[in-house]
């Protein structure tokens, strides 16, 4: 998937959970439906090993987006908070599964099984989410609306109240005051 209908999907995915939220059921079916067809390609690629954990495992992860709906930042990407939740029910299920067969193995041997750029990309999300909140609002906003949705100058303007030359300043200072966080991390 290209980095434009990647963009695309998030925002319908995205659009279908806030609607969803606001009570449209019907949007809400789509957004599980989706989900369902996503989750279910991204535990295969991790589980190639224990293809009959892939349908358990998937039925665990829609419950707890269900149970967790609620808790989803609209502010921030929807896939990196889906995948998050995906992540910690893969690593129970591992965790449970090295118990029930009394493995004497660490899960840190299975490390193949996390090593894919998705994960790698959530974990950047939230990363970035983390020193994003360090930032005053009006230097955080704008970079939110402008560098992670791809809002104009003038939807950023209009979305926030703050004026165009208000949006330029804040994506400048925001990106040099994240660079020095960043910068200070290592």
């Amino acid at each position: 998937m290209d980095n434009e209908s990647a963009h695309t999907h998030e925002q319908r995915l995205r659009a279908a959970l806030l609607a969803g939220l606001a009570g449209d059921g019907a949007a809400y079916h789509g957004f599980l439906k989706e989900m369902t067809a996503h989750l279910r390609a991204y535990f295969r690629r991790r589980l190639r090993g224990l293809p009959d954990e892939v349908e358990d495992l998937l039925q665990e992860t829609l419950l707890a987006l269900h149970n967790q709906r609620h808790t989803y930042d609209a502010a921030q990407p929807l896939t990196a908070w889906v995948h998050a939740i995906a992540k910690y029910k893969l690593i129970d299920m591992l965790r449970r599964r090295s118990h029930r067969e009394q493995l004497h193995e660490p899960l840190d041997e299975h490390t193949e099984l996390f090593a894919s750029a998705d994960l790698d990309a959530a974990e950047a999300r939230r990363d970035l989410a983390m020193y994003l909140d360090q930032l005053p609002q009006q230097q955080r906003l704008p970079i939110i609306h402008m560098k992670l949705q791809g809002l104009s100058v003038a939807e950023a303007a209009a979305a926030t109240g703050m004026s165009e030359s208000a949006i330029k300043v804040g994506v400048h200072r925001g990106l040099k005051a994240l660079a020095a966080l960043f910068g200070g991390q290592s």
